[in-house]
């Protein structure tokens, strides 16, 4: 269990920190001389049940920011009153700021009671009850005790061992984070840091990295709440000593060391902030954001409303001047421009917002879906608002989620690393279907509509739209051919005095298929001009019903078809092949079969190598497309 202590300064938080642990937490020299804690300090009560970590936070105003790094991912909260004082200013910060983290578990420490009269006591009591009452930690007991004396403070321990028992081992899930605290260097072992394990497991010899630090390393020892571990998780103050470390920058407070899928460091956030000051809070509103262990300036962008009135909560964007690392979830605080009070504070709602368009009501929809805590309810929230697709790895790293088995629990189509509900996925097969039919009505004498222009108004993704198309022509409801895709009964049409012109074309060049006459012999047979028939074949090899292989020659597409299984098999038996064997082996005359060789090296299916054309791709898996050819007519690419 992680408890953290809170209070104004000098109410005894270190004193009473000693009196239950028998450890001075405060470490550095001049917190001697000042008799002030200035940073973090931390101290371990072994218990039969466990070992309880103390962190010790300093009191006063100007250390605040030190204050807010030790409360992050704590168990309990040791709130600490002095009877003398009573609540001062940081009494009530310090409660605040627990109460935006949502720490919900607490009791109060009324320090100093041998300064007092009873009577004195009992009204603190009674002032700190209310002060309470409309925080997150209402209710909460308090102890009474003279850190001097030792008067009430085994009461406070056996409160304490008993919320020990009380607290159940976190849950592990998720990728390991822990929050860096403290980074020290220990002569003969290297670099040390500290910090709270915020999810996930680590082990000896993991692989990690420093997020914000770029730094790759490798775990070396752990020490778990000051013992020597071979494991670490989630609640746990750990210390971890890194060895291997390789990075551009030195690994800091502020820093996350973590493994696996963790986002990268972001510098705009949405989250949900909730306002504790006493002025409202206006749009772009300079801050101090502090979160985990780190502390960044930025602004605040409203995404609802022209400002958050004291006590109420709404959505905002974070910009900040400095990346940080954060995931959904992380609770922070966020103070003012000059650091002085706590403006109110929140939790992070997602790391990855768009770059335009932030307040728009489709992106206030994907906030509230966002916004639910139930991992499978959010995704299918998702779902039902974005009929292009949740992209499945982003949100998983944005919940911190590795190894949750949430597609199964629900029900949708993955394609290309994103998820369609059922009803959408099915509305854009129907929507293809119907923009194919609308194309075949506009340009019957079109082979086909290219993939890219089938959903254009969706943007999806390449891969997403491919495994549409495979599942529309595994169904027989739409066919792939060279130049695009068309419906199953649609067939391209030349019309009027074209089409009759192509079927003459079609019966020479069908007659003699092999050694089909160049454009010049062809328009002498048909008794019309090169120009016009070239016009005519370079519509038909736009079809698909002719393909172009150089200036002057045009080959049906089946026999280029077999020309490529002659090439195949004569690469095969041969390891390379000739424009003369494959003269030999296709029938057809030297000319011809240069030209048809040089096409293959076009479309790469073969590629020269000397005198010789080896083999790129197997016949049949050649890319489809267009190509340009000497006259500028595009041609075809065989399949």
């Amino acid at each position: 269990m992680i408890v953290a202590t809170a209070g104004h300064v000098d109410h005894g938080k270190t004193s009473l920190v000693k009196a239950l642990t028998g450890v001075d937490a405060d470490r550095l020299p001049e917190e001697k001389r000042r008799g002030m804690t200035i940073d973090l300090g931390f101290a371990y009560l072994p218990l039969a049940s466990r070992v309880v970590g103390f962190v010790d936070v300093p009191g006063h105003e100007r250390f605040v920011h030190n204050m807010l790094c030790g409360v992050p991912g704590i168990d309990l909260a040791l709130l600490v009153v002095a009877a003398d004082d009573g609540p001062m200013p940081q009494t009530r910060e310090h409660l605040a700021i627990l109460d935006l983290l949502g720490v919900s578990r607490g009791v109060v420490a009324l320090t100093k009671i041998d300064r007092v009269p009873p009577e004195r006591v009992s009204e603190v009591a009674a002032e700190i009850g209310e002060l309470l009452a409309t925080t997150s930690l209402a209710g909460a007991p308090v102890f009474p005790l003279s850190s001097v004396s030792g008067a009430g403070v085994d009461a406070l321990k056996n409160c304490l061992a008993q919320a020990a028992r009380d607290t159940e081992p976190r849950g592990a899930p998720g990728n390991f984070r822990m929050s860096v605290d403290r980074c020290f260097s220990i002569a003969g072992a290297g670099l040390v840091v500290t910090g709270t394990a915020m999810s996930g497991e680590i082990a000896l010899g993991d692989e990690v990295r420093a997020l914000l630090a770029g730094s790759n390393a490798r775990v070396r020892s752990i020490h778990a709440h000051n013992a020597t571990a071979k494991t670490g998780r989630a609640g746990q103050r750990l210390a971890l000593n890194l060895a291997g470390i390789e990075g551009r920058r030195p690994i800091a407070r502020g820093d996350w060391i973590v493994r696996g899928e963790v986002p990268p460091p972001v510098r705009c956030i949405d989250a949900r902030l909730r306002v504790v000051d006493a002025r409202p809070l206006a749009h772009w509103t300079p801050v101090h954001m502090h979160l985990g262990a780190a502390h960044v300036s930025g602004r605040v962008a409203l995404l609802e409303g022209r400002e958050i009135a004291p006590g109420a909560s709404a959505r905002v964007q974070l910009v900040l001047e400095q990346p940080i690392g954060a995931l959904r979830g992380d609770g922070f605080v966020v103070r003012d421009q000059s650091a002085r009070r706590t403006i109110g504070g929140g939790a992070v709602i997602d790391v990855f917002p768009p770059p335009r368009g932030r307040a728009k009501p489709e992106r206030l929809a994907w906030l509230t879906a966002m916004e639910l805590d139930d991992d499978a309810a959010a995704l299918r929230a998702l779902l039902a608002r974005t009929p292009a697709g949740v992209d499945l790895a982003r949100f998983a790293a944005n919940r911190n989620l590795r190894g949750e088995d949430v597609h199964a629990r629900v029900s949708m189509k993955v394609a290309a690393g994103l998820g369609f509900a059922p009803q959408a996925w099915s509305e854009l097969k129907t929507d293809a279907l119907k923009g194919l039919a609308a194309w075949h009505v506009s340009a019957p004498e079109s082979a086909g509509l290219s993939e890219q222009k089938l959903v254009a108004s969706r943007r999806l993704p390449r891969g997403a739209l491919a495994a549409l198309v495979d599942e529309l022509a595994a169904g027989g409801a739409v066919v792939r051919e060279a130049l695009g895709l068309r419906l199953a009964g649609h067939r391209a049409k030349l019309s009027g005095a074209d089409a009759g012109t192509w079927d003459a074309a079609l019966g020479l060049l069908e007659k003699d298929a092999l050694r089909p006459p160049s454009l010049a012999e062809l328009a002498a047979g048909l008794k019309i001009e090169v120009k016009k028939l070239d016009r005519l074949l370079s519509q038909a090899a736009r079809q698909g019903l002719v393909v172009r292989v150089s200036k002057t020659r045009f080959f049906l597409p089946a026999v280029l078809r077999r020309f490529e299984e002659t090439a195949q098999a004569a690469v095969q038996a041969g390891g390379a092949i000739t424009a003369a064997a494959f003269r030999d082996r296709s029938g057809i005359g030297r000319n011809a079969a240069i030209e048809v060789l040089e096409y293959f090296d076009r479309i790469k299916f073969t590629r020269r190598v000397g005198d010789t054309h080896v083999l790129v791709r197997e016949a049949g898996n050649t890319e489809t497309g267009t190509e340009s050819h000497p006259g500028g007519a595009p041609g075809l690419q065989i399949r």
